[in-house]
């Protein structure tokens, strides 16, 4: 039996938490002798202290979103040891004793960190030989946040070519231990099905603004005009008022969806829609790009999703809306463009054209590799 510990961060639904059961549900396929264990670490140490931070995060970004920005960039472009000495020094020695707690009740033969926070205490653990268990970094952005722990970390799953380079140049990290895998997405997210819709129909647009809901849909709606040429599906995520509200317009071509858990439901979406309009998380925007939809956006929390935009931007992958009077005309445009379309797909093929392996094949290969070892040693 092998025992594979993945920790995200939060009990709220969130690309972490999508990540790490992406890799559950494929591990479990793969490797039958494999058992896996997902553990919120902050819940792990102290609940009340979980459902505090998470209540004051969403609070923050909510209500002052410019604060958040600023303190976010501090916080994850600080060099790494004046991060350690400056921020997080007075509480680190806590989570570090807490860690090594739940690994010595857990005995997990490999660790997999969805979020950066586990990470940097492990990193921790590992640099006092405290922790010999293999240690995987999965990163759920477009870049590489100060926060994750670096060197110490045996294994770094990264979404492109650039940040493979930043940790070989700036970290000095082996180009063995570094994985090209893209952002990690459920297997039942399968490439769309090609059959061809009718010309005549409306173009059915997906809004999917995450857990929380997508921004202000009524001023979303009122900036695509009265025109009836798209078909809406909306997703709410847990967000019941905007669910009431927008089934309360008895709109026939707006139909609102609950928050949905289940990959392969998700999946079957994705293939009914031409396009995704959606906040640029890096879990949401990976499956869109698996998927060749054209992304569009129009909102974004401050901190994570605004540099994932501008490095989505800069490699041409998303559309933003923001700023337009009316975003109709450049959905419309993008939509009935063939040029257009072709020259995104080739975009989005070059970005997949850097990945080396799945994070899943990856995972695989280094539980198989640690396998063979192992019966190499009894014989």
């Amino acid at each position: 039996m092998i025992k594979v510990l993945v920790l995200p961060l939060f009990q709220m639904p969130s690309g972490h938490h999508k990540a790490a059961d992406a890799l559950i549900y494929s591990l479990k396929k793969q490797i039958p002798s494999v058992v896996c264990k997902k553990v919120d670490f902050l819940s792990y140490c102290n609940e009340h202290i979980e459902k505090w931070i998470s209540e004051m995060y969403i609070r923050w970004i909510r209500s002052y979103p410019n604060s958040y920005h600023h303190i976010y960039k501090t916080f994850m472009c600080a060099d790494s040891h004046r991060l350690d000495v400056v921020y997080l020094e007075p509480w680190l020695p806590y989570f570090e004793h807490k860690m090594k707690k739940m690994l010595d009740r857990e005995q997990p033969n490999l660790i997999i960190c969805t979020h950066s926070f586990p990470s940097r205490v492990l990193q921790r653990l590992k640099k006092r030989n405290r922790l010999k268990t293999p240690v995987i970094n999965v990163y759920t952005d477009f870049f590489l946040n100060g926060i994750w722990g670096k060197n110490g970390i045996d294994y770094h799953f990264v979404p492109h070519q650039e940040a493979k380079i930043e940790l070989m140049t700036k970290y000095k990290i082996s180009r063995e231990n570094i994985i090209v895998t893209g952002i990690p997405v459920h297997e039942a997210i399968a490439p769309r099905n090609t059959v061809k819709k009718s010309v005549n129909r409306r173009k059915h647009l997906l809004l999917a603004g995450g857990n929380q809901g997508l921004g202000n849909i009524a001023d979303f709606f009122k900036k695509m005009g009265e025109s009836s040429h798209f078909q809406y599906s909306v997703l709410c995520g847990k967000n019941e008022q905007l669910y009431k509200e927008i089934l309360s317009w008895n709109n026939a071509n707006i139909r609102p969806l609950s928050y949905i858990s289940d990959a392969e439901e998700m999946n079957r979406l994705y293939d009914e829609v031409d396009a995704v309009i959606t906040k640029p998380g890096g879990v949401t925007v990976s499956e869109v790009l698996k998927k060749r939809l054209p992304l569009f956006t129009v909102a974004w929390l401050p901190g994570q999703e605004e540099i994932n935009l501008h490095y989505l931007e800069r490699r041409d992958l998303i559309y933003n809306l923001s700023g337009l009077n009316s975003y109709e005309e450049k959905i419309s445009q993008v939509l009935n463009d063939e040029t257009e379309q072709n020259r995104l797909n080739k975009r989005i093929n070059e970005y997949f054209e850097e990945i080396e392996k799945t994070a899943q094949e990856a995972v695989r290969d280094i539980i198989t590799a640690s396998q063979n070892i192992k019966k190499q040693r009894r014989y």
